[in-house]
C-alpha cells in the first residue's frame, strides 16, 4: 500500500453463524466498513473511522453489542467498549456500562483525558456530562442463542498512515454481574500503534485476556505482514482449548484475518479496491486479498 492509500477492517464476532443469520452478519459488517470508508476515502482520521464503524455495528441487533447486548445472571445489560490511537497512543475505554446508547462514543473521548479506563456509574457519569446519548438499562430479557462470544470490532489506517483499532461488546448471557472481559483491555482486545499496526479480537474474553493475544499479535507484526501475524493466535486459544477471531491491519496498510470458531463475520475496505469485501468465514477469501 502506497502512502496516502487507506484500509479498514471490521468484525463483528467469533461464533456460531446460522444459515438464517448469514445474510445479516454479512450485511451488518458491510455498512459497518462502508461508513468507516467513507471517512477515510475523504481524508478523515482513523480513530474516527473505527469509531464510526463500530457505532453503526453497536446500533445493529444482529451483533452482541450495544443494541443487541445480552443479559448477565442479573438480568442486567454491562456493556464494554475500548479504542486505541495509533499515532499518539491515547487508549479510552469503559466497562459494565448500561446507560449508554453507543460504549465506543465514551471510550472514544476519553481519548483525550488522562484515564484511561472508566466502569460502572464513573463512565456513565462522565458520558453524561458530555451529552453522550444516553439511555435507561434496556429489557431485561435474554437474547436466545447467543453464546456472548462475539464481540464487534475495526481496524482502520487513514492516508496519513495512522492507524486505529475499537473493540465493543454486549458481554455474556448469563454471566455474574460485574464481569469484563478482554473488550476494554487493551493488549487483550485491542491495540494500535502506528509504527506497527492494529488489532481488534473476539472470542473467549478470559483466555485472550490471559494470554495477552492482541499484544502477541501485535509484536508478530513487528517481523510479518498482517495475514501471517494474526496465525499467532492459534497455539494459546489451542493451549486453553479457547476460541478466538481477530482482524488486523499492520503498518504498511496490509490486512489480515484470522479465527478457530465456526464463523467470523467480517468487511474489508481499501483505497486500491473497488468493491468491499464481506465474509463469514476466512476461507472466502483469496490469498491475496490478505497478502496485499
Amino acid at each position: 500500500m502506497d502512502k496516502g492509500d487507506w484500509a479498514i477492517i471490521v468484525h463483528g464476532g467469533a461464533k456460531a453463524i446460522s444459515a438464517a443469520e448469514t445474510a445479516a452478519h454479512r450485511a451488518g459488517c458491510a455498512r459497518a466498513v462502508e461508513a468507516g470508508a467513507e471517512i477515510l476515502a475523504r481524508g478523515g482520521s482513523a480513530v474516527d473511522a473505527a469509531r464510526r464503524a463500530v457505532v453503526i455495528l453497536e446500533d445493529d441487533p444482529t451483533f452482541n453489542a450495544g443494541q443487541g447486548s445480552v443479559t448477565n445472571a442479573a438480568g442486567d445489560i454491562e456493556m464494554d467498549a475500548g479504542i486505541m490511537d495509533g499515532a499518539t497512543l491515547a487508549i479510552g475505554a469503559v466497562g459494565a456500562v448500561n446507560r449508554i446508547a453507543n460504549p465506543i462514543e465514551a471510550a472514544a473521548a476519553m481519548l483525550e483525558t488522562p484515564p484511561i479506563l472508566l466502569v460502572g456509574k464513573g463512565a456513565e457519569r462522565f458520558a453524561y456530562k458530555l451529552g453522550l446519548h444516553c439511555t435507561p438499562p434496556r429489557p431485561t430479557l435474554p437474547k436466545i442463542g447467543v453464546s456472548g462470544h462475539d464481540t464487534v470490532g475495526c481496524v482502520a489506517r487513514d492516508r496519513a498512515g495512522h492507524i486505529a483499532a475499537a473493540t465493543s461488546t454486549g458481554g455474556i448471557s448469563g454471566t455474574v454481574p460485574g464481569r469484563i472481559g478482554d473488550a476494554p483491555l487493551p493488549g487483550c482486545g485491542f491495540y494500535a500503534d502506528d509504527a506497527i499496526g492494529g488489532v481488534s479480537l473476539s472470542g473467549e474474553g478470559e483466555a485472550i485476556a490471559r494470554t495477552l493475544l492482541g499484544a502477541r499479535v501485535v509484536r508478530a507484526m513487528e517481523d510479518k505482514p498482517a495475514a501471517e501475524a494474526v496465525q499467532d493466535i492459534h497455539a494459546p486459544m489451542q493451549r486453553l482449548s479457547a476460541e478466538a477471531g481477530v482482524i488486523a491491519i499492520d503498518a504498511a496498510g496490509r490486512v489480515g484475518a484470522a479465527h478457530n470458531s465456526e464463523n467470523f463475520a467480517f468487511a474489508i475496505a481499501s483505497s486500491d479496491r473497488a468493491d468491499i469485501i464481506a465474509a463469514i468465514h476466512q476461507d472466502e477469501l483469496k490469498a491475496d486479498i490478505l497478502n496485499d
